[in-house]
């Protein structure tokens, strides 16, 4: 499961194919040396970001904290938007990716490949150590209700996430659809799959019936959509999911993975002028208060969802035989304990 360190490999970034396309934040210049490189000048540091809301959005909320960024490495830092978590998790397969703000899960994977490193997790002003996932519906009848959900989930139209999705995806069928006897994939009339603000509107729009979501994002979307909001309502929220993180490649020095990390703590704690003007790019990135130091421990929770998952699948998929299926458990079981042993590995 786990893989040994990738070569680095550091393309320009005109060779980012078009469903990832960055854009500069800073364009700063010097001597620069990328991670295993000796030019006269590295090539930008690339920010993957998760398209929250859409890609042009996400990669406006972030542009000010990277350009301060960049300044503060003496070296240029772009941003790789892409329109939906396969674009970006690919590009972290291809080293496309140098550094990334991520999920759970999409955090989960590139540092159980042993590509990244987590160097941050982020933290809200609402104080509480993560978020919930949600599903929503609209207020109107007939498709309003959980109960109607239940009796009858082949007459509704789903719009959810994309399967890397913690909140969009794993938790509402870890924790709601599966342990009722629903699986999302085969079970309802249609499906959307998109970003929390498509799976929101799609509901509201009347295009489908119930959606996915989290309670950080619907905040967003009552600021940003409130006559949409206003038809929708709360069905059913999750146990506490842990907040993203932000990663980093791993064949970068430790050193410079603790200026970063240091950067990203110190961001929006000064007072005065500068200070409030950090918060404010703060607010704007999800509401965000700030950023705590964390490490790769940080993402056992998510693996310990993701375990759950898989094993609850497991347990219900149809085998040939039952011995195929107790293999199948024992490999999860063996992967897991391998995940978890990566992830408290906290050398340099």
């Amino acid at each position: 499961m786990a893989q040994g360190p990738a070569a680095p490999s550091l393309p320009s970034v005109s060779n980012i194919p078009p469903s990832a396309q960055s854009t500069p934040a800073q364009t700063v210049k010097g001597g620069f040396t990328a991670p295993g490189g000796h030019g006269a000048e590295a090539a930008p540091m690339r920010f993957g970001i998760l398209p929250l809301g859409g890609a042009f959005e996400s990669r406006s909320d972030w542009d000010p904290l990277l350009a301060e960024l960049s300044r503060a490495l003496g070296r240029p830092v772009a941003v790789l938007s892409v329109n939906s978590y396969e674009a970006l998790e690919q590009a972290i397969q291809r080293d496309d990716v140098d550094m990334a703000f991520l999920s759970g899960k999409m955090a989960l994977d590139a540092v159980s490949q042993r590509r990244m490193k987590v160097v941050a997790q982020v933290v809200r002003h609402d104080g509480l150590p993560g978020y919930r996932a949600l599903l929503l519906a609209r207020k109107a009848p007939p498709f309003n209700t959980l109960a109607g959900l239940l009796a009858d989930p082949d007459r509704w139209r789903l719009a959810r996430g994309e399967k890397q999705s913690v909140s969009g995806f794993i938790v509402p069928q870890l924790q709601f659809f599966l342990p009722n006897h629903i699986a999302m994939e085969t079970r309802f009339a249609s499906e959307v799959v998109g970003t929390h603000q498509v799976t929101a509107l799609a509901v509201a729009n009347n295009e489908a019936d119930v959606a996915t979501n989290n309670t950080a994002d619907f905040e967003r979307f009552k600021l940003r959509f409130p006559a949409e909001a206003g038809r929708l309502q709360v069905l059913w929220e999750s146990e506490l999911i842990p907040h993203a993180q932000i990663v980093m490649r791993r064949d970068y020095p430790p050193e410079l993975r603790q200026r970063v990390q240091a950067f990203l703590v110190a961001y929006g704690r000064a007072k005065g002028p500068r200070g409030d003007a950090e918060r404010v790019v703060l607010k704007s990135l999800h509401d965000l208060a700030g950023f705590v130091p964390a490490d790769n421990s940080s993402l056992l929770p998510a693996a310990k969802l993701a375990y759950q998952l898989a094993t609850q699948n497991a347990k219900t998929a149809q085998w040939v035989n039952d011995a195929a299926r107790q293999a199948r458990l024992q490999r999860l079981d063996s992967g897991y304990a391998e995940q978890v042993g990566v992830l408290k590995d906290v050398s340099p």
